[in-house]
């Protein structure tokens, strides 16, 4: 998921005792994907009392499946054949392409520019216009799970992998111009997750010993900002997401508690401008940390929790994300046993979030009344703008919203801010909902064939 870059979402091609085989939310987290033993499904995130299933296929056993953005592009990867890769028209019933690898695949990332296939011991790199191969890494360190994180960003296309097994050094890749970009020590135990914030300006790592999260700016490699999810225990981060407006990180694990952690920027002295208690009281502790020994003046240094989430469910694997929802900036989080729990986030004063929904991803949906309902989220109506994640705690909950989405301009497509209708891409480089479809439909014969990966 990108939205969500954990290891391979809840669950996997071997993951045994799940319901379903994968969970991904779409790049800007506008819907989310989810695999079964019996076909795939795609439901809008526009609205959250209401989960709109917008498309469901028969393809069995599917455990990967990624959209790209809202576009009718699909790609699927089933337990019947994990070394081949298949692209779907959704919208038209179509396959528009396959490509058959060497290993099974462990994970497909999107974006308007690249598509990137990893296995364990080598990644692919796809011209996401006419699925040409651009690039091989051949021989890069053992990766089982499949991590990676792809940029949506068109203009920084970078693709972020393990550069080690044994530590936790990630490769930072540009994937518009093939080459390599810098090196990060990021953690001294092997990566468990990775995230790129929209403008690709940051990128958030956390290690299998799932303590510290870490951020880092790109393409410098620098670090910004040292987050301690927790002291007590080693966990497994899941997936690791940024707000919109890349102000806010959150991380799940296979604990019940969900972080959500703000990138707040010290004054130029380095400390805390602001005259509250909190930064008394840390300023306190950053003068005492010279005199204790490292490992435990480096725990008091690093930030908590801004805001978070406790779920019902414990021990499971989980994915989340930051979106904006009806005007609102919530907090998603799709659990293994096939429920998608949605939270109200206070952007200004953090702490507990509140449940605003519960949906069954399968199955019949009985707790819907258990749930407290949003004020105003049943009325439709336009969205003029489209504010950022942390300046909505000043807008009022009710007023009127609508099934739509900004036009993405980064690329040329349409203007900024200009609202465009779901499922559409705005006019430029991919369009799958018109007759001058971008990827072409005819990609492989007419969309009947199929296309063998060799390194390049």
């Amino acid at each position: 998921m990108e939205t969500g870059d954990g290891a391979d979402g809840p669950g996997g091609p071997d993951a045994p005792g799940m319901q379903f085989g994968c969970a991904s939310f779409n790049q800007d987290s506008t819907s989310l994907a989810l695999g079964t033993k019996t076909g795939y499904k795609l439901f809008s995130l526009t609205m959250v009392e209401m989960l709109d299933c917008i498309h469901e296929s028969e393809t069995p056993d599917v455990y990967i499946v990624e959209r790209l953005f809202s576009s009718s592009l699909v790609v699927v990867v089933s337990t019947a054949m994990p070394q081949r890769m298949n692209i779907y028209h959704f919208k038209k019933g179509t396959e528009i392409c396959n490509y058959s690898y060497p290993n099974s695949i462990l994970a497909v990332k999107l974006n308007r520019h690249r598509l990137v296939v990893c296995l364990d011991e080598s990644i692919y790199i796809h011209n996401i216009k006419d699925m040409k191969l651009l690039k091989t890494l051949l021989n890069t360190p053992s990766n089982p799970s499949g991590l990676c994180a792809l940029s949506i960003s068109h203009s920084n296309s970078y693709l972020a992998y393990p550069g080690s097994a044994t530590i936790g050094e990630i490769v930072v890749y540009d994937a518009n111009n093939l080459n390599t970009v810098t090196m990060i020590p990021a953690h001294d135990s092997p990566l468990a997750a990775l995230a790129f914030n929209a403008s690709a300006t940051k990128l958030a790592s956390a290690s299998e010993r799932g303590t510290v999260i870490r951020v880092f700016s790109i393409p410098e490699g620098l670090r910004l900002f040292e987050f301690r999810r927790g002291m007590k225990r080693y966990v497994n981060i899941s997936s690791l997401s940024f707000s919109p407006d890349g102000q806010f990180l959150c991380a799940s694990s296979n604990t019940e508690t969900v972080h959500i952690f703000k990138l707040e920027q010290l004054g130029p002295s380095g400390e805390d401008e602001t005259g509250t208690w909190t930064a008394y009281v840390g300023k306190m502790f950053s003068a005492a940390s010279s005199y204790l020994p490292a490992p435990v003046s480096g725990m008091m240094s690093q930030d908590r929790a801004f805001a978070t989430v406790h779920l019902v469910t414990l021990g499971q694997r989980n994915i989340c994300t930051l979106a904006m929802i009806q005007k609102l900036p919530r907090l998603l989080v799709a659990t293994a046993d096939g429920q998608l729990f949605i939270y109200n986030v206070d952007p200004l004063d953090g702490g507990e979030c509140m449940l605003a929904h519960k949906h069954r991803l399968f199955g019949t949906d009985d707790d819907q009344d258990e749930v407290a309902k949003t004020e105003g989220s049943e009325v439709p109506g336009p969205v003029q703008t489209c504010p950022s994640y942390a300046a909505t705690a000043a807008l009022p909950a009710s007023g009127p919203v609508t099934a739509t989405l900004t036009g993405y301009s980064e690329d040329g497509g349409a203007k900024k801010g200009e609202v465009i209708p779901e499922h559409e891409f705005a006019a430029g480089p991919v369009c799958l909902d018109d007759e001058n479809e971008f990827p072409p439909i005819n990609w492989c014969r007419g969309g009947t064939g199929g296309g063998q990966a060799r390194p390049s």
